[in-house]
């Protein structure tokens, strides 16, 4: 059985579920790769519109699967050999930010370690109320170190970070919701998510990706360069068909027929 199902639900939305409910979805080796090949395999689907990043059973992912990888610490180095700018165990969940299509996590049970450091890589995150959540390397004597460093600064102020990094304490859904960690905190999670990919599916493809792929870059960017990718990125949207095609829709009010393909993949 594959560690992480694809499973469409129509309208380009599918849903990506962690599936090793009998661990809680702790990540051994075979969940680890499974996450980075799912990630690779959603950003070329150019029919995709929406991402719903979930775990099957009682929690989304109660982190890393100790007892497995201490059996094999061959494996532990292998992770740490850099390819590019990161190593495998920064790439299983880095990839999900280069997804044009936007992830949107829904967190319920455990979600610890790796697993916030997962969830941290989409785009946006509800959870239930009472959902768990840590950084809980610190546990272990480790510092996050799947990009989450990179994630967490995105969100939270440099004190929320420092006190869940340091600490590894365990935070409700409605205190994560408090500190900006997660969207939103509701009773039922998966249909908020599924709501709002619905709504991103009434607009352009093209200008989601596009949105996306310009305010991560441009989140901690120099003004000039900014500006710069602001309008190099409008350019290109502006002769597109999506574009035109939003603009009659709109002045003959109808709902806009897109061309599902962005042209960003």
């Amino acid at each position: 059985m594959s560690r992480v199902e694809i499973r469409p639900l129509g309208n380009g939305i599918v849903e990506a579920v962690l599936n090793r409910p009998e661990k809680h979805n702790a990540v051994d080796w075979k969940m680890m790769q499974a996450w980075r090949d799912t990630a690779y395999t959603l950003a070329k689907d150019r029919s995709i519109r929406a991402i719903i990043l979930r775990g099957e059973g009682a929690s989304f992912c109660s982190g890393l699967d100790f007892g497995s990888f201490t059996k094999m610490p061959q494996r532990i180095a292998q992770g740490f050999v850099p390819w590019g700018r990161t190593n495998l165990f920064q790439e299983v969940c880095r990839a999900w930010r280069d997804i044009p299509a936007p992830v949107i996590a829904v967190l319920h049970g455990r979600c610890y370690g790796a697993g916030i450091q997962l969830a941290l890589a989409a785009d946006f995150r509800y959870t239930t109320p009472d959902c768990q959540i840590s950084v809980l390397e610190a546990k272990w004597g480790l510092v996050p170190d799947m990009s989450g460093t990179i994630t967490l600064r995105e969100l939270v102020g440099i004190d929320q970070a420092k006190l869940l990094t340091f600490t590894g304490r365990k935070i409700l859904g409605t205190e994560a919701r408090r500190i900006g960690l997660v969207t939103d905190a509701s009773d039922d999670p998966l249909a908020a998510a599924r709501a709002l990919a619905e709504e991103i599916c009434t607009r352009s493809p093209d200008s989601v990706a596009v949105g996306k792929k310009l305010l991560q870059e441009n989140w901690f960017a120099s003004e000039n360069k900014a500006l710069s990718r602001e309008r190099w990125l409008q350019l290109g949207l502006l002769v597109g068909g999506n574009f035109r095609e939003a603009v009659k829709a709109n002045l003959q009010k109808r709902s806009p027929d897109f061309n599902k393909r962005s042209w960003l993949r």
